[in-house]
């Protein structure tokens, strides 16, 4: 077995890592040197067998565009519910558009989620929006659906996605790196990324005395997650193997990388998924937004052997993604 596949720690950390802080940056994925890309993977591979989360550093998503993102969505969450409504996901194609509070209970025994949320999938960034087909999305595929107000609400998602996707795809080249494979090995697999974004929305619960709604209860993700967090404001937590949680505060500049569950099965469990949840125990609304990057899958050749079997059947992103959410949402 690979030396890439033994995991390295028992998951009891107390922090986050942050890429690109020591001797790397992000910035060294598009370096020339391969040197400086090896070594920018070796911390990847260590963050990701030991916490399954860490920070990303100039990640080259620029501020006008984060700024305009976070604008149109605090100015579409503001609209009265019956507006938001238009677009419920249960009459959309696969989840697609506006899910209110409480809709959604991730975490078993709870009462609901108090965020709400809109989730768009692939199309183009320019131009007309662009249907997905089957041979693209698979059973997830299906068209976006856009309010009217605010007015350019599509063109800032839009921009943030196919940046986050770009930073999306780099990564996997370092993912790579680190578990010995070929550098390239996930770009075939990457071309038509199952990708979905949420933009999120966290009323406050500064006083909450019902721990039973949170403001997403505890869980791990269905894939490889980047995920941007409004600055100041702290929410996320993720749980340690001593079932201690540790704040994931936002970072200036940086965006939070978490694994997720396709990553686990890919690896066969060699990288973490990590459970996590957030909390908006502020005085004032917190908002956030999760790209979801997945693709199929199959198992590392290098992760599996005859002394470490495959511990998961084989199932294509969409159906695996498709059937998380159908939990989510008690369907």
């Amino acid at each position: 077995m690979s030396e890439s596949c033994v995991p390295v720690c028992g998951g009891a950390f107390e922090s986050i890592p942050i890429i690109g802080s020591n001797l790397s940056d992000l910035e060294d994925a598009f370096s020339e040197d391969e040197a400086l890309r090896r070594a920018l993977a070796q911390q990847i591979r260590v963050a990701c067998m030991d916490v399954g989360f860490f920070y990303v550093k100039n990640h080259g998503i620029a501020q006008h565009c984060l700024d305009e993102v976070l604008k149109v969505n605090k100015e579409y969450y503001s609209l009265p519910v019956e507006e938001k409504m238009k677009l419920y996901h249960n009459t959309t194609p696969n989840f697609r558009g506006y899910c209110p509070p409480l809709e959604a209970n991730i975490q078993p025994g709870n009462r609901g989620d108090l965020h709400e949320g809109f989730r768009i999938g692939w199309e183009e960034k320019s131009g007309h929006p662009v249907i997905q087909n089957a041979s693209r999305d698979g059973v997830m595929a299906g068209a976006n659906v856009w309010p009217d107000t605010p007015e350019n609400f599509r063109t800032a998602c839009m921009d943030y996605y196919h940046a986050a996707l770009s930073i999306g795809k780099k990564l996997f080249c370092l993912f790579a790196l680190a578990l010995d494979l070929p550098e390239t090995y996930f770009n075939d697999k990457t071309v038509y990324s199952a990708a979905t974004m949420r933009t999120l929305h966290y009323p406050p619960q500064p006083d909450a005395p019902d721990d039973k709604i949170l403001g997403i209860g505890a869980h791990t993700d269905f894939c490889f997650t980047i995920l941007w967090q409004q600055t100041g404001l702290e929410a996320l937590q993720i749980l340690n193997s001593r079932e201690q949680w540790i704040n994931v505060p936002p970072l200036p500049g940086t965006l939070v990388i978490n694994l997720g569950d396709q990553f686990a099965r890919w690896t066969n469990d060699t990288f973490k998924s990590t459970v996590h949840r957030a909390i908006n125990r502020n005085i004032v609304d917190r908002y956030s937004i999760a790209l979801f990057f997945s693709t199929d899958y199959e198992p590392m050749h290098t992760c599996v052997t005859a002394e470490r079997p495959a511990m998961y059947p084989a199932i294509t992103a969409g159906e695996y993604v498709k059937q998380r959410l159908k939990a989510m949402y008690n369907e």
